[in-house]
């Protein structure tokens, strides 16, 4: 899985490297390191005006904050994992 985190200046005044060490600390917290690959990138090109944009493989989300991500974690990180192994 590939994780792309925008940190682009429009993300970055939101809190793109926040987000970046949230996921960082996740991915090891949950030993994914071998599962999961973190990338930066520029601007996606869906900025939106809360969060920050990422994509996990080739789906884009917008609007993802400190505060919502551990369900988005759990949910679009933690269950495609486990959608994979099975």
């Amino acid at each position: 899985m590939i994780i792309q985190i925008c940190i682009g200046s429009s993300c970055y005044l939101k809190g793109s490297q926040e987000l970046v060490k949230m996921f960082q600390d996740a991915v090891e917290s949950y030993s994914l390191s071998e599962e999961i690959t973190l990338v930066g990138s520029f601007c996606i090109g869906k900025c939106n005006r809360e969060g920050v944009t990422l994509q996990v493989d080739d789906e884009i989300f917008t609007g993802v904050t400190k505060d919502g991500f551990k369900d988005f974690f759990n949910e679009q990180v933690l269950t495609r994992i486990r959608a994979e192994r099975s």
